[in-house]
């Protein structure tokens, strides 16, 4: 006896989510504790941050200020700005370095702090989460046509850790990109004095833990000054 096989169609699931503008999307009010990135005019909510995830983006904040402070260079650097990609797109990278001016414009709209399409940052950073593909391909190429100078992906993951730097080389077609592996340097193209340990980027220490060095060291240079002025010597003149 034959019998007829009806094969297993798995049913496919309606998105019912509301589609919104790129205006509606930046004064929606979701969960407080929950941020949203916009996607094809779709909401994406954002995954709980790590430890790990936290520490990586406070480092990195500490060590691009130190930078800009050092060079004298009127820029900020900021966690939880977005950066308008496209018309119904909107990220908000772990890390993004515009200018002052950009950040004041944003600061002045209504709504929520985003980059529009003509105030470009000069660097955004991803920090590897469970969507692989979002950071490796998606949000690559929004960057990419977003005209965003440079794009940086931190690769936490064991058996995978690296750092992805992505960036507008005059004369190329597009992204080219380079990795640092752990026991290298990661070198930047927008600021090219900029070298930080591939190591210490993937595991940081405590930003808490580098300002106490840093003030014990102040301390301890004021204390050699005020001893020096005791001797009669100038330390400014050493």
């Amino acid at each position: 006896m034959s019998q007829s096989v009806v094969p297993a169609v798995e049913e496919k699931q309606l998105d019912t989510s509301p589609t919104l503008t790129f205006e509606e999307y930046r004064f929606y009010q979701g969960e407080s504790d929950v941020k949203y990135e916009l996607y094809k005019g779709k909401l994406i909510p954002m995954p709980t941050a790590t430890v790990l995830h936290i520490k990586i983006c406070e480092y990195l904040v500490y060590q691009l200020q130190r930078y800009l402070a050092e060079h004298n260079l009127d820029l900020v650097v900021k966690t939880g700005l977005g950066v308008r990609t496209d018309e119904d797109k909107s990220r908000i990278p772990d890390v993004v370095v515009c200018t002052q001016s950009l950040l004041e414009q944003a600061a002045a709209r209504p709504g929520a702090g985003i980059l529009d399409f003509e105030e470009k940052p000069l660097l955004v950073v991803e920090v590897v989460s469970e969507n692989r593909r979002a950071d490796y391909v998606i949000k690559r190429g929004e960057y990419e046509l977003a005209n965003v100078p440079e794009y940086c992906i931190v690769d936490p993951k064991t058996g995978k850790q690296k750092i992805r730097l992505f960036a507008l080389i005059e004369g190329e077609d597009g992204y080219t990109y380079t990795d640092f592996l752990p026991g290298e340097e990661m070198e930047s193209v927008v600021f090219p004095n900029l070298r930080l340990s591939v190591n210490e980027i993937l595991d940081p220490p405590l930003v808490e833990g580098l300002i106490k060095a840093e003030q014990a060291q102040l301390q301890k240079a004021e204390r050699l000054a005020a001893r020096l002025r005791e001797l009669g010597v100038d330390p400014d003149a050493v």
